[in-house]
């Protein structure tokens, strides 16, 4: 009889336990391959981002809840405590540091220029020589957008047009309603990949560094970056971005 007992008290310890777990909040845009995208099959958000939340959330002990938002809302609702943290493939720059703190950097990133074929940019320096006036199509909130804002619009060089996701800003590219499309190189190589007649140029607008998002002061970030660190040393986070980016 003690024996049942004991076991009936254990499975309830344990379902307690389970119920007890709290639950963390990703927020991010499931829109940006091979970082974050809906997987065909499953329909399930996956990609470099939600796998390494996934195994740091649970070797944290947490459900991971993971919230699909425009990429131009995550820091408005980090900020507002809407959402824990968020993995979007985002660049840390001294601008965002004001509004968010951020973890380890984990990848780092390259913006790139795409362009249709034969099309008179040639280089990253066209966008600059005196007198251009491009249309460049961005993803609204991302490092392309804050840099060709700073370097291009905000000089008279260039008119920027913002679109929700990457993909819109590329389906107005093969429209010919912009010029060319400034975006992250891993996500522009699939899209080159899917429309004929695209092409990225060789010289890359800037190289930057990608972390995790937290509100400020908030107590998770310390045992997140104790986890990640772990990670990023024992190569499991180089295995995870391998999965997602063939070694060519």
């Amino acid at each position: 009889m003690k024996k049942i007992m004991t076991l009936v008290l254990v499975l309830m310890l344990a379902i307690s336990a389970c119920a007890m777990a709290q639950t963390v909040t990703l927020g991010t845009n499931v829109a940006f391959p091979p970082y974050e995208f809906y997987d065909d099959e499953t329909g399930e958000p996956t990609g470099i981002d939600i796998e390494i939340a996934k195994i740091i959330c649970e070797k944290l002990g947490y459900d991971l809840e993971i919230v699909d938002m425009d990429f131009a809302s995550v820091i408005p609702a980090l900020v507002s405590n809407k959402i824990d943290f968020s993995m979007a493939a985002m660049t840390v720059t001294e601008e965002r540091k004001e509004s968010v703190d951020f973890s380890t950097s984990y990848a780092t990133g390259v913006q790139v220029v795409i362009v249709p074929e034969g099309s008179a940019i040639t280089t990253v320096d066209d966008l600059f020589a005196e007198g251009a006036n491009y249309n460049i199509g961005v993803q609204e909130g991302t490092t392309g957008d804050l840099y060709t804002t700073w370097d291009l619009e905000d000089n008279g060089l260039a008119t920027i047009q913002r679109f929700k996701t990457g993909a819109d800003a590329v389906l107005a590219l093969t429209s010919n309603k912009v010029d060319c499309v400034v975006i992250d190189n891993e996500p522009a190589k699939n899209y080159v990949a899917a429309n004929e007649g695209l092409a990225i140029l060789d010289t890359a607008y800037t190289i930057e560094e990608y972390a995790a998002a937290f509100p400020k002061g908030s107590d998770l970030l310390a045992e997140y970056n104790a986890v990640l660190e772990e990670l990023i040393n024992d190569g499991t986070i180089q295995s995870i971005v391998d999965t997602f980016i063939p070694v060519e």
